[in-house]
C-alpha cells in the first residue's frame, strides 16, 4: 500500500524523507526500497537516465511497492506521459514560474481533454487489468504532481501556483533559488525568506512541501519553516560519504 497511499500521506503533511536516484541502475531501486526512506526520485533532469533505464528502474518500484517519482528533464506533454506510463507515482517539473504553467502542468499529468493521453495497457494500469472507471480514479487517487520554485519570478507568484488545482505539493530548489538571486551559497536571508514564503503558499492552500537539503541537520534547521518531505543528497552523495568515513577509519588505524 505504499504507493497507494503517497498522495494521501503527502496531503497530511507527513514527515518524510527520501533522495534523488542518480544512477540510472534498477538495482539501487531494489537496494533502497528495503530502507526506511518513504520515496525515490529518479533525477532525468541532471544525471543520464534515458527511457530504457527509467522504465527498469519503475518497473522495479512498481513490483516492489516502493513510490518513486521522477523529476522530469523539462516541461514536455511527452516526458510527463511516458513516466507516468512506466509507472512513476508522480513528477516533479522544474522551472515553474507561473499559475498559467502550473496550470499545464496538471492538466497534462492527468486524464481529460487537452491533458494526458489514456491508455489501459500500461505498467501504470495494470496491463489492461482495469476499466476506464477505474484506471481514472486511480489517477484522481495516486497521481502526485509537484511544482518546483526556484527562481525569482516563480517565488513571485508562489500563492497563485500553489493555489492551481491539480499541484499537489511545492518543491523549493534552494541552490537554483539562491543562484538566480545572485549568491554563490544557500546561507542568505533571502532564501530563507522564499523558504517561509513558499512554506506559507503551500499551507494555506493545503498543499505539500518539500525541499532539497544535503543532510538531516539542515533539514531539522529549515523543517521550521514549514518543508515537511526532505529530498537528502541522492545515491551518490551516500556512496561516497560511507566511503570516505570508512576510508579515514581504515588510514588511521596506521
Amino acid at each position: 500500500m505504499r504507493i497507494k497511499n503517497f498522495k494521501a500521506r503527502m496531503a497530511n503533511r507527513d514527515m518524510m524523507a527520501g533522495t534523488f536516484i542518480k544512477t540510472p541502475a534498477y538495482e539501487l531501486i531494489e537496494v533502497l526500497a528495503t530502507s526506511d526512506l518513504d520515496f525515490l526520485c529518479i533525477d532525468m533532469e541532471h544525471s543520464p537516465f534515458d527511457r530504457g533505464r527509467t522504465d527498469a528502474c519503475l518497473a522495479v518500484a512498481r513490483a516492489l511497492d516502493f513510490p518513486v517519482l521522477v523529476r522530469v528533464t523539462h516541461f514536455s506533454s511527452e516526458t510527463i506521459l511516458q513516466v507516468l506510463d512506466m509507472g512513476a507515482v508522480g513528477v516533479v517539473a522544474p522551472h515553474i514560474v507561473s499559475a498559467a504553467q502550473a496550470a499545464d502542468l496538471a492538466r497534462l499529468s492527468h486524464f481529460g481533454n487537452g491533458g494526458r493521453g489514456f491508455a489501459g495497457a500500461t505498467r501504470w494500469a495494470g496491463y489492461g487489468t482495469q476499466s476506464m472507471v477505474e484506471v481514472l480514479a486511480q489517477s484522481g487517487r495516486e497521481t502526485v504532481v509537484i511544482a518546483q520554485i526556484e527562481e525569482p519570478e516563480a517565488l513571485d507568484n508562489v500563492e497563485a501556483i500553489a493555489a492551481t488545482d491539480g499541484i499537489d505539493g511545492l518543491f523549493l530548489g534552494p541552490s537554483d533559488m539562491s543562484v538566480s538571486m545572485g549568491y554563490t551559497d544557500t546561507n542568505s536571508q533571502e532564501l530563507i525568506n522564499a523558504l517561509k514564503r513558499t512554506g506559507d503558499a503551500a499551507k494555506a492552500s493545503g498543499k505539500a512541501y518539500m525541499t532539497f537539503v544535503p543532510n538531516v541537520a539542515k533539514a531539522a534547521v529549515w523543517a521550521r519553516y514549514g518543508p515537511h518531505m526532505f529530498f537528502i543528497g541522492s545515491e551518490q552523495g551516500w556512496m561516497k560519504a560511507g566511503a570516505n568515513a570508512d576510508a579515514a577509519g581504515i588510514h588511521a588505524i596506521g
